[in-house]
């Protein structure tokens, strides 16, 4: 099989360089394919070596919409027809995943674009962007609509992964991964408010890859810590033998 792509991104002051280099670390531990992984960032200090780093792309935005909040709409970018001069299938992954299985099927699939499903609204057709696949080159008018229309887009839906979801649907594209390849730490991997007290949280079985959205990302989970006054976690250490460079 020809090299695929791995690509992140990392912009402002959210995530230090050591989520890039732990999430290089799980994917070389994960990915038994030949792969090229690139970060783009507009500060590569601290990143270690095996990570290719591009500038970040810019989005084409009114001058009055540049400072709107971000809600992700950066990763739009990944949709221009030359995208980093790379090629063929890619693999987009958010900063604070944690893999923790092998991930070849996320290749070995077969779609045109595939996403995680958002558990957090099940009923809707939106997708999870912490996760997503496609073709370098395809779906240049996402991104295009977008800068021309953003003002309208961002009047109609709260963030990039509802916009994405949406115009990928309306294309008859939008194939969601298997629920149990990428389980939310919060819906699938913590135990109900009761159970909490005595159950610690757990890797679903079939997970490869989970994904953390709002609070707790892997720092706090570990500890035991959730972010919320009324949500109780118990210490899950078994993410730090994952999460790590």
């Amino acid at each position: 099989m020809d090299s695929v792509n791995i690509i992140c991104m990392k912009w402002g002051d959210k995530f230090p360089a050591e989520y890039v280099n732990r999430l290089y670390g799980m994917v070389s531990r994960n990915l038994s394919l030949p792969f090229r992984f690139v970060c783009f960032t507009e500060d590569n200090s601290g990143i270690r070596g095996e990570v290719e780093i591009q500038p970040l792309s810019e989005l084409d935005l009114p001058v009055n919409l540049a400072d709107a909040p971000e809600r992700g709409w950066r990763k739009l970018t990944v949709f221009k027809k030359d995208f980093g001069g790379l090629s063929g299938k890619t693999l987009f992954l958010d900063l604070d995943v944690v893999i923790v299985d092998n991930i070849d099927d996320f290749f070995m699939t077969k779609s045109d674009f595939l996403i995680a499903h958002d558990k957090k609204n099940p009923t809707k057709i939106e997708g999870n962007s912490s996760v997503f696949r496609f073709e370098i080159g395809q779906y240049p008018q996402i991104l295009s609509y977008f800068e021309k229309n953003s003002e309208q887009v961002k009047s109609e839906v709260r963030h990039e992964q509802a916009y994405l979801s949406r115009e990928i649907h309306k294309l008859g594209k939008l194939e969601y991964w298997q629920d149990e390849w990428v389980p939310s730490f919060k819906y699938r991997c913590c135990p109900s408010w009761i159970k909490s007290w005595f159950k610690a949280p757990f890797i679903p079985q079939g997970a490869k890859v989970i994904i953390f959205h709002g609070l707790p990302n892997p720092p706090e989970a570990i500890k035991g810590i959730s972010g919320k006054w009324y949500r109780h976690i118990q210490p899950a250490p078994w993410i730090a033998k994952h999460w790590q460079e």
